[in-house]
């Protein structure tokens, strides 16, 4: 069953059945996904917590932007993100960044648990030995 908190620019789900949470960011034209946990979960709502910076904190799965700032551009970090969060409405611009550039993007702006997840699943840009 899955479980939901929201509030202005979120939404997080709890999957009992996975024991999975996640969460979506959303505004003015930028989207992003994350999977959280259980600690982040549960403060999620209280009114003396920022909400997207804790959300923020989690491991970050896909980003979609679509602002005045530059083109509008996706980018997918985690390639089950669709798998990770069946429940949001993904927003899509159809450009999708390459996954050389979102390595890049990934060591450069991301917290430690999202690149570790990246190379975790061979997508650190380094070609590996075979």
């Amino acid at each position: 069953m899955l479980h939901f908190k929201h509030g202005i620019g979120w939404k997080a789900c709890y999957d009992d059945e996975r024991n999975l949470y996640t969460a979506k960011t959303s505004w003015r034209g930028d989207f992003d996904l994350y999977e959280i946990n259980a600690e982040i979960y549960n403060q999620l709502g209280n009114p003396d917590v920022d909400a997207d910076i804790l959300i923020h904190s989690g491991r970050h799965l896909y980003y979609s932007q679509d602002n005045p700032i530059g083109p509008p551009t996706d980018m997918v970090i985690d390639e089950n993100y669709a798998t990770l969060c069946p429940w949001a409405d993904i927003q899509k611009s159809g450009n999708v960044m390459s996954s050389e550039l979102t390595d890049i993007a990934v060591d450069l702006f991301e917290n430690n648990e999202t690149r570790a997840q990246r190379k975790k699943q061979g997508k650190s840009g380094k070609k590996e030995k075979q």
